[in-house]
């Protein structure tokens, strides 16, 4: 059809097939897609989208484009028809709706991550100021100590040797303030650059099955490394339903899932298993629950660099994940999590171990190639 974009190759079998039931309607008009959008007062790069799926039309485009298609052919369309055609419509709307989903909430994780930066910014600047305030008032008062010695004042001099020993104490608990909030910059930014690409590969995964064998992302760094690495993704929680829910979305070629049931189980698999891409941690687990968990394995030189998301039921709440973030983790995911956000998070991860492994596969090539020097 001329003028329409072709359709997504990446759609998922229910955006599809709305997707060319509306081309196929489209197509008896018998009009550009330029032509049909000015008639009914569209976006033409709107109404392409529409007809290549890779946006489900609202009801009313629906409707009006049926009218249409009954008027050019000189026929109302049968009642059987349109409850197909809102079949098709309705299903693809759930799909979309998923995604979208998973886009308000990794966006959400964005906006308080950034939030946390700018805060954590701003706080560090006060700091700065703070810190060079009370240096200058100590240098200061080392002027005047010097000046007080040959006049040999014994009152004045300890009460500067107090003062210039009050600001030093100031100082270090400003310099250790300041060590943390650099801290929790660094944090932050780090979060911020994970859900940027999280929400950028949603995108890529646009209209696709979440149980659908798809990380465009990954398979770009994948074919470079050897076919028998394997990722290995740790998911620990102790309910089973949860950890089947969590193997049905991430169950993949290519990739090892390995399940533990508590945190002392969890520990022990890292120490039979070698180098885990990311662990999916739970964190209200009986005994031993995710926090304790997370600082044993932060704990360990073999397993402190593994990413951790925490999985938990508690919500956006701050405070848990500042204390997540505190024990080692580098994002969460809330109950019940959402097959779109989860996948994203988790195929970023991966992607970031594959990277590290082809730099450590190419980096004694490099030094051979580069030679002395």
């Amino acid at each position: 059809m001329a003028g329409l974009q072709p359709l997504d190759k990446d759609l998922n079998s229910e955006c599809r097939a709305l997707a060319e039931a509306l081309r196929q309607q489209f197509e008896a008009l018998g009009v550009s897609a330029r032509r049909y959008a000015t008639r009914r007062f569209i976006n033409p790069g709107t109404l392409s989208r529409y007809l290549a799926g890779s946006r489900v039309p609202p009801w009313k485009f629906v409707q009006d484009l049926l009218i249409d298609v009954a008027e050019e052919r000189g026929m109302p369309a049968t009642a059987e028809a349109i409850d197909v055609v809102r079949s098709l419509h309705r299903a693809a709307q759930r799909t979309s709706a998923s995604m979208s989903k998973a886009v308000a909430q990794l966006q959400l994780q964005l906006v308080d991550a950034d939030r946390e930066a700018r805060r954590s910014s701003a706080r560090k600047d006060v700091l700065d100021d703070a810190l060079v305030e009370r240096n200058q008032r100590i240098a200061d008062l080392q002027v005047r100590l010097n000046l007080q010695s040959v006049s040999a004042d014994e009152v004045d001099v300890e009460t500067a040797l107090a003062e210039r020993d009050r600001l030093a104490a100031e100082v270090t608990r400003l310099r250790a303030q300041l060590s943390e909030a650099q801290a929790r910059i660094t944090q932050a930014e780090v979060r911020c650059e994970l859900l940027e690409r999280q929400l950028a590969l949603v995108e890529v995964l646009r209209g696709k099955d979440p149980g659908e064998d798809v990380f465009p992302a990954v398979d770009s760094v994948r074919h470079l490394l050897p076919a028998d690495i394997r990722p290995k993704v740790l998911l620990v929680d102790d309910q089973p339903s949860n950890l089947l829910a969590l193997t049905s979305v991430l169950d993949v070629p290519d990739q090892e899932l390995v399940t533990a049931s508590s945190g002392h189980e969890a520990l022990k698999k890292l120490l039979q298993h070698e180098d885990f891409a990311v662990i999916i941690l739970d964190v209200q687990m009986p005994d031993m629950d995710g926090y304790e968990t997370a600082g044993h394995i932060k704990r360990r030189a073999k397993s402190r660099n593994i990413p951790i998301i925490f999985l938990t039921a508690i919500g956006n709440d701050p405070d848990y994940s500042m204390r997540g973030y505190s024990v080692g983790a580098v994002d969460f995911i809330v109950k019940p999590f959402d097959p779109w956000a989860l996948r994203a998070k988790v195929t970023v991860f991966v992607e970031l171990y594959l990277e590290r492994r082809l730099y450590r596969t190419s980096k004694p090539f490099l030094q051979i190639t580069a030679g002395p020097g």
